[in-house]
Formats: C-alpha cells, sequence, structure tokens
C-alpha cells in the first residue's frame, strides 16, 4: 500500500464509526477528570506561572503521576494548556477556579461524588423503567434524600449556586425587569436571580417562594423590597403578584407534576400576570447540544426532564397559557414568557 493510501487510511479510521464510538465512551472519562480536578481545587493552585504536575500535586495532594496524565486528558479538550511539561491555565479551566466570577468549581464538582456513582450504578435502572435511579437510593427520591442528609444539602445548594452564576447574568443581560412590578420567584432557592432582578430593576418588588428549610436559610436576604414566603407548591396557595418566574423548576418534574406547578401559578395568576420559564429549551438540531446531557441527568437524578420547544408550548396551554416569545441567552438558559390565555 502507498504512503498516500496508508494516510487516507488513517484519516477514514480517525473518522469513521470506531472514531465516533471511542469519542463517545471516552467523554465519560473525560468528565470524571474534571469532577476529580475540580473536587482536588487543581485549577485554584495554578496561577499564571506554568507549573508541573508534581508542583500541583504538592499543593493539591494527588498524585504527580496520576495527575499529569488527568491533566494531558483534559488538556486535549482544552481545559488547561499542555507544554513543555507544565500546565498552564485556558479559559474553561479559570472557571474552576473558586475565585471566578463565574465559577462552575462547585457544580462540576459534583459529578465526582461517591453518591453521583451510586446513582450512574443504576443507570440501567431507569432505563428499563423511566424511572429516577435515585429511587433505588431512597424510595421517596432525589429531594429527600437532600432533606434527610444535610451534608448531602450542603452539596447540592453550593453546586446550584455555582450553576446559577452564569444563568443569572445572562438572564438579566437578555430581559428587561424594569416594568414587570411584582415578581413571584416560586421555588427560587436562595434568591439569587431575584436578588439580581429586585437590585437592577429599582421598581419592582420581589417574593421568594419556596420550602420552609429553604426559606429559612434565605433569611438574610430578605428586605422592604425583598420578602419571604414558605410554601410548598404542590399544596399551599401561591402569592398573588405581576410576574411569575421559574428558573430550573420545571425540568425538575415529569408531565403530571410540572403540570401541577404550572396549574397552581395560574389559579394565582391574575389575568394580567406574565409567567418566565427560565430553562434550557432542547433545540431541533439533531447535533449534540449540552440540554440534551442534562436531559439523562434529570431522568436519572429526580425523574424530570429538558424539554423542546414544542414541549413547553404544549404544556403551557394545557395549563392556560400562551406562550408569546423565547429569549435566548448568552448561556444555555431560554426565557419563554407567557400570558395568560
Amino acid at each position: 500500500m502507498a504512503a498516500s493510501d496508508d494516510h487516507h487510511a488513517a484519516l477514514d479510521r480517525r473518522t469513521g464509526p470506531f472514531d465516533t464510538l471511542t469519542t463517545a465512551l471516552g467523554g465519560l472519562f473525560v468528565g470524571y477528570c474534571l469532577a476529580s480536578v475540580a473536587r482536588f481545587s487543581v485549577a485554584d493552585a495554578l496561577d499564571d506561572t506554568p507549573r508541573t504536575a508534581q508542583e500541583l500535586a504538592e499543593v493539591t495532594g494527588a498524585n504527580p503521576e496520576a495527575l499529569s496524565r488527568v491533566l494531558r486528558l483534559l488538556a486535549a479538550h482544552g481545559v488547561f494548556a499542555a507544554g513543555d511539561d507544565r500546565f498552564t491555565h485556558t479559559g474553561a479551566s479559570r472557571m474552576l477556579r473558586s475565585d471566578h466570577p463565574q465559577s462552575w468549581r462547585d457544580f462540576v464538582a459534583t459529578f465526582g461524588t461517591e453518591r453521583t456513582a451510586r446513582q450512574l450504578g443504576y443507570f440501567d435502572y431507569s432505563l428499563q423503567t423511566g424511572l429516577p435511579a435515585t429511587n433505588k437510593l431512597n424510595p421517596d427520591g432525589f429531594f429527600a434524600i437532600l432533606q434527610g442528609d444535610p451534608e448531602a444539602g450542603r452539596v447540592f445548594d453550593a453546586a446550584m449556586v455555582s450553576k446559577a452564576r452564569i444563568q443569572v447574568a445572562s438572564v438579566m443581560a437578555a430581559y428587561d425587569f424594569s416594568d414587570r412590578g411584582t415578581i413571584a420567584d416560586i421555588g427560587g432557592g436562595h434568591g439569587h436571580l431575584l436578588r439580581a432582578v429586585v437590585d437592577a430593576a429599582e421598581r419592582t418588588t420581589g417574593i421568594l417562594f419556596d420550602l420552609p428549610p429553604v426559606i429559612e436559610r434565605a433569611a438574610e436576604i430578605a428586605s422592604d423590597r425583598l420578602t419571604l414566603q414558605a410554601g410548598d407548591f404542590f399544596k399551599d396557595p401561591l402569592p398573588v403578584c405581576d410576574t411569575y418566574m421559574l428558573m430550573d423548576v420545571i425540568h425538575d418534574w415529569d408531565v403530571e407534576r410540572a403540570t401541577a406547578i404550572l396549574a397552581a401559578v395560574r389559579k394565582a395568576a391574575p389575568p394580567h400576570a406574565r409567567l418566565l420559564l427560565v430553562e434550557s429549551v432542547i433545540p431541533d438540531d439533531p447535533g449534540p447540544d449540552w440540554s440534551k446531557a442534562m436531559d439523562i441527568l434529570m431522568l436519572v437524578h429526580t425523574g424530570g426532564r429538558q424539554r423542546t420547544h414544542s414541549e413547553h408550548e404544549s404544556l403551557l396551554q394545557t395549563c392556560g397559557f400562551r406562550l408569546e416569545r423565547v429569549v435566548a441567552t448568552t448561556s444555555d438558559m431560554s426565557i419563554l414568557e407567557a400570558v395568560c390565555a
């Protein structure tokens, strides 16, 4: 075989079915490496000076050879850069630093916890039944685990704060909240998005609605323009407001319970009210997208799902809302703005 034939054969091999499978399967190990370096705070140990794996290992407590191999793989995917036996930061690796303004460290680190590994160990259960793998660990589901395990709750809260940094900034840049009146943030956690809205829009007031333990932990954010209301959106009446905002809430639930939440919002909403769903929307494009990976995460964790544009529209229509527009942001989130039908 001629040298040119060898070259073309190599190219075919790298772009053929085998390469497709190895790239997809290799992503599993890239993810584990990413989660581990976040948990070992490797990005925090690296400043603007190139460092060897040995130097980074001395600070982080990792094994030098193992760390070198892990960083080599991550550098091949643009997380850190490798050269002359030393490693430097890239834009992606800097986001793993705890002092980065949009740090994703705590969110990424959760993918490497023992609890997550145990859940993924039951992945076949989810594929067979369509139910969350979490049910194999606790029949009452994911949120029962968080409520019954303070450390699990702490890790989850930190991850959600981390995840929200980019999302909140992108939502604020994409949408004008100045004329939204009183805004109820339903299931708003510690109120990161609502606080940003109230701070930016001087004529707005906010109500943070979440479960009693969550509201108790958020007590310090209360002010004359931001009030807290404890309750369960499956059981308790929601506040009467001009605007209802739900970020990353509907994706936690299956169709039946997502419908129940939105029906509760519609029941409380006056005729002029608007609903803002801040969610990651699965695109119609069949190519790779982060929302499709998150959809599987929701299947395994909570039994929820990410939804397409048409699925969101149908869900809203069932609950008495009409989808008016979808506002894209610079993050993975979109703002689905609906009005009472």
